[in-house]
């Protein structure tokens, strides 16, 4: 078992894509426009060097990266969005295939624990996470479960190629690490936050994160102790939706603390290969006291098979002429 974000347990459960150069990136601009957002691009300065984050997670330094014009979903990828997709094309997810995922303790029932605590299914290391025989995104608490009333809450349970197949069939792709920091950002310059320097401004939640003590306890001040709608809470001044907390998103680069320090800063797409690919955003189970990656300069990765309860992702589209 090999851990994957801070809060998140990720493994290689079929070793396929691993360790070599996997899907190459292409630029893919034929999938509807609806419900996106059009993002100019040009020069942004990427990453932090405030001495909160995580040294080995590689978020300095500061430098100033250039895109080209892009559109991104103003929402996460919201579990009707993908029932649709699953209608369409009988995709099966990785989840499905291998038959269980990972669900948060404190969104299982007392029974549910009981029996899983018997069978001893927590994760070592991350005793919050349980493995979860029939979990997947149709039934994020395990098989008794389903999406009913979170139609419009981030699909989740989803891998990175489960994501890359829903973008097959959009006409869409997987944001770049750079076009994900240049969208949180929402023009603002430095700061640490997708709205600013305060993490609750004035007292007001901007983001669906983890209140209480992590992770015995959540109080769900900012209303939510799981997922929140797409649409929750404020966009950010591009009209983007939910890019702190909530999920955390997959995007298409292989990880690397590294690279990017002397990789190229012309519309970078990262590493060549790798094992893991990253992760961004934060989400729901994101706390000051073990993970504040919720943080907009904030990075962390898994494996590209694997899935949880808190990873789902969305999706951009390159611009035409007629755009």
């Amino acid at each position: 078992m090999g851990q994957g974000s801070c809060c998140t347990p990720g493994e290689k459960r079929c070793g396929c894509e691993d360790g070599h150069q996997g899907q190459p990136f292409a630029r893919i601009s034929t999938g509807s426009t609806d419900h996106m957002v059009r993002l100019e691009g040009g020069a942004f300065l990427m990453g932090t060097e405030d001495g909160i984050g995580y040294p080995d997670d590689g978020e300095g330094p500061i430098r100033e990266v250039t895109l080209d014009p892009f559109l991104m979903d103003q929402y996460a990828v919201s579990n009707a969005d993908f029932a649709t997709f699953i209608e369409a094309t009988g995709h099966q997810t990785d989840a499905q295939k291998f038959g269980y995922s990972y669900v948060f303790h404190l969104l299982l029932s007392p029974s549910q624990k009981r029996t899983l605590d018997m069978l001893g299914r927590t994760v070592m290391g991350l005793e919050w996470w349980y493995h979860v025989e029939g979990a997947d995104w149709a039934h994020p608490f395990g098989p008794e479960s389903d999406i009913t009333g979170l139609e419009n809450h981030p699909a989740t349970h989803v891998s990175y190629r489960d994501a890359l197949a829903y973008c097959a069939w959009a006409g869409k792709r997987l944001p770049t690490e750079a076009e994900v920091e240049y969208a949180a950002r929402g023009g603002l310059v430095g700061k640490r936050h997708a709205w600013g320097d305060e993490l609750m401004p004035g007292g007001k939640h901007m983001c669906n994160i983890f209140q209480g003590k992590f992770p015995e306890y959540n109080s769900g001040e900012d209303g939510f102790v799981g997922t929140a709608p797409v649409d929750a809470y404020e966009p950010n001044n591009y009209g983007l939706y939910n890019m702190a907390g909530n999920v955390w998103e997959w995007v298409f680069d292989w990880w690397s603390p590294d690279f990017h320090i002397t990789g190229p800063r012309n519309n970078p797409i990262g590493p060549d290969s790798g094992e893991r690919r990253v992760n961004r955003g934060g989400s729901y189970l994101c706390h000051d006291s073990y993970c504040n990656r919720y943080r907009v300069a904030a990075r962390t990765s898994n494996t590209p098979d694997s899935s949880t309860g808190n990873l789902g992702f969305r999706c951009v589209r390159d611009v035409k002429s007629d755009d």
